[in-house]
């Protein structure tokens, strides 16, 4: 397990988990997100090679409409 910050939050994620199933574990693989590791805006195209390491700052927005 590593240690990681998600939204504020320190979280226990497992090793070898990639942003593709953190998306997923949190049940927002299917919405409009922004999410970023250590300040770096991640593409949705990289979500699957790009592997969590141990105290990355990890923050996700969500698309929300209204008017």
């Amino acid at each position: 397990m590593i240690t990681a910050k998600i939204n504020g939050i320190r979280e226990k994620v497992k090793a070898g988990t990639t942003i593709s199933i953190l998306v997923n574990d949190l049940n927002i693989a299917n919405r409009k997100i922004a999410l970023e590791v250590n300040g770096e805006i991640i593409p949705r195209s990289q979500f699957d090679s790009r592997i969590l390491e141990d105290g990355d700052q990890i923050e996700i927005v969500t698309a929300v409409g209204g008017g």
